[in-house]
C-alpha cells in the first residue's frame, strides 16, 4: 500500500500542478504539487523501512518514470519534464541518502531528510525548469520567490507529517514495518 501511495501522491502532486495557476501569496508563487511534495518524502521514508535503501531506489525510477510521462502527459514541456525529471532524482537521492544515515530518532530522520529533499527539489526545478535558464516563465528577479514559496510550504508539510507521525501510534507502527 505504502508503494501504490508514493506513487500515486506524485502523480497527483503533477495533475495539480498542471491543472491549477499557482497560488500567490504576497511575493511568494507556490504550484500546488508543493503540497504534496513534503508528502512523498515521508511516504519514501515509508517505503525505505519496509523494503530497504535497494528496492527504494528501484521505486524511486518506477516514480521517476510515471512522474516525467505523467507531467509530459499534461502539457508540460520538455523543459519542465527535463526540470522535473532532475530536480525528483537529486531530491529523492539525497532524501535517501540522509535518512537512511542519520542516526537519530524517526521523527528527526524523517524531517531533516524531507526538508534537505524539499529545499533541492524547489532549488533545482525553480531554477532549471522555470527561470529564464529553462523555459522561462519566471523572470530572474522572481526566481527567489518561487523557490523561497515552494520550500516554506514543503518543510511546512514535512514539519506537519512529523507531528502527526509522533502523534500517531498506528502511523508510527506502519513505519516500523
Amino acid at each position: 500500500m505504502r508503494i501504490f501511495l508514493y506513487l500515486i501522491v506524485i502523480i497527483i502532486a503533477n495533475i495539480v500542478t498542471a491543472k491549477f495557476a499557482p497560488l500567490e501569496i504576497g511575493l511568494f508563487i507556490i504550484p500546488w504539487g508543493s503540497f504534496l511534495i513534503g508528502l512523498t518524502f515521508i511516504l519514501r521514508d515509508m517505503v525505505q523501512n519496509k523494503y530497504g535503501k535497494k528496492k527504494t531506489y528501484l521505486f524511486i525510477g518506477t516514480a521517476l518514470l510515471l512522474s516525467a510521462v505523467s507531467s509530459y502527459l499534461l502539457g508540460d514541456t520538455l523543459w519542465i519534464v527535463f526540470a522535473s525529471t532532475i530536480s525528483f532524482l537529486v531530491s529523492e537521492t539525497a532524501d535517501t541518502e540522509i535518512y537512511s544515515r542519520i542516526k537519530k530518532s524517526m521523527s528527526l530522520r524523517v524531517l531533516y531528510s524531507g526538508i534537505i529533499g524539499g529545499i533541492l527539489d524547489s532549488t533545482i526545478f525553480v531554477i532549471v525548469g522555470l527561470s529564464p535558464l529553462g523555459a522561462g516563465f519566471v523572470p530572474w528577479e522572481a526566481v527567489w520567490m518561487a523557490i523561497l514559496g515552494q520550500i516554506i510550504i514543503k518543510i511546512t508539510m514535512q514539519f506537519a507529517g512529523v507531528l502527526i507521525l509522533q502523534s500517531s501510534k498506528t502511523i508510527r507502527a506502519e513505519f516500523a514495518n
